[in-house]
């Protein structure tokens, strides 16, 4: 029984031991022949192949994986050695034509970036796709060395890039405008509030005419895309207004009433009589002087406090430069009393010696 168990031991360490000497004889087989393979692959990779020549790349793929897999099967070495070689050649054709590609597209791809980064692909998904067609056609022109047809997909990919982008940014700044101009139409505001709504109108289109001049200024037509916005709003609440008064469900007493009691609110917190005996006119000559005399008086606390803060500042440097100046003294004198006490101590040892002797036994 006991020779059974230590035969089984023997076995299993045999295997385990085979196992590992395996495993790492095909580490080192795979560093001997992987070694120009992976190195060119990470060239590849470096120079963006996959993309740019992507059917060198592939190649070198399949060669790469096919020699793993034989590696992984234990087949003849050469087959190896072969599918290694044929990798790392085509890996480095791949870096090659890309390399070249990056250099004979970088106007299509500087396009296709800015596209990209404008959220094309989401905003503008038709026109993205057909220019993503057009780029893979001149890489594939230009990779079989068709460098004319590959130069005449270039420019049609570029321009259908340029497209994607400014709808895409044109979308980002100007679909809620326009689901709102939207709106208005269908309720027909344009019949009730015409004049804000053409305002609204109009300062969408001159939000369109910026984008598509200098699409990446984008400040003027964020501004002009959110006065728009809100003149559509506006137009829409008018003509809710003005419906409500043609179907008589508002007087236009009521509808000057409930106009002024937001003013008589605002004269209560303004400490303000709210007289509109004869209209607004002299209520909101009142509420303007009110709150220009509230922002005067802001400016003026603003800017003592901004004067305040540069007289604390200029407190905390005296103080600052004055603690400096009581250290240094304060050092100093530190120093002095320890010297002082230094030479007290070294009299009065010598006046301890002298009186272990008397005058005659001091003297040579």
């Amino acid at each position: 029984m006991v020779a059974k168990v230590d035969f089984v031991k023997f076995v299993t360490v045999s295997l385990l031991l085979f196992s590992a000497a395996n495993g790492y004889a095909q580490n080192e087989l795979r560093n001997t022949f992987f070694k120009d393979a992976d190195a060119a692959k990470a060239a590849a990779d470096a120079a963006n192949a996959e993309l740019l020549a992507p059917k060198s790349y592939e190649q070198g793929l399949k060669e790469y994986q096919d020699a793993e897999s034989a590696l992984e099967r234990g087949r003849n070495i050469e087959v190896v050695r072969s599918n290694a070689a044929d990798a790392t050649t085509n890996f480095r054709t791949a870096a090659q034509k890309a390399r070249l590609a990056k250099t004979a597209l970088a106007q299509v791809m500087k396009s296709r970036q800015a596209a990209a980064n404008a959220k094309a692909p989401q905003l503008s998904a038709e026109i993205w796709q057909e220019a993503q067609r057009k780029f893979a056609d001149a890489i594939r022109l230009l990779e079989r060395g068709d460098l004319k047809n590959s130069k005449r997909r270039d420019i049609e990919a570029t321009s259908l890039y340029r497209d994607a982008e400014l709808v895409a940014i044109k979308a980002q700044y100007l679909s809620e405008t326009r689901r709102l101009l939207a709106d208005a139409d269908r309720a027909r505001v344009g019949r009730y509030a015409p004049i804000t709504l053409g305002k609204a109108k109009q300062l969408l289109a001159d939000a369109e005419r910026e984008l598509s001049e200098n699409r990446y200024d984008t400040d003027l037509p964020r501004n002009l895309a959110q006065q728009a916005n809100y003149e559509a709003k506006h137009a829409i609440y008018l003509s809710e207004v003005v419906r409500q008064v043609r179907d008589k469900k508002l007087s236009p007493e009521q509808l000057v009433l409930q106009w002024e009691q937001p003013m008589q609110a605002i004269a209560g917190v303004a400490d303000a009589v709210p007289d509109m005996a004869n209209g607004p006119d002299r209520l909101t000559q009142e509420l303007v002087a009110f709150f220009e005399a509230q922002r005067n008086h802001l400016q003026s606390l603003e800017q003592e406090k901004a004067e305040n803060e540069v007289r604390i500042a200029d407190m905390e440097e005296e103080l600052s430069a004055l603690d400096e100046r009581l250290g240094g003294a304060t050092a100093e004198r530190a120093a002095l009393v320890q010297r002082l006490e230094a030479q007290a101590r070294v009299k009065q040892q010598f006046e301890q010696i002298e009186k272990m002797f008397t005058s005659d036994e001091a003297l040579p």
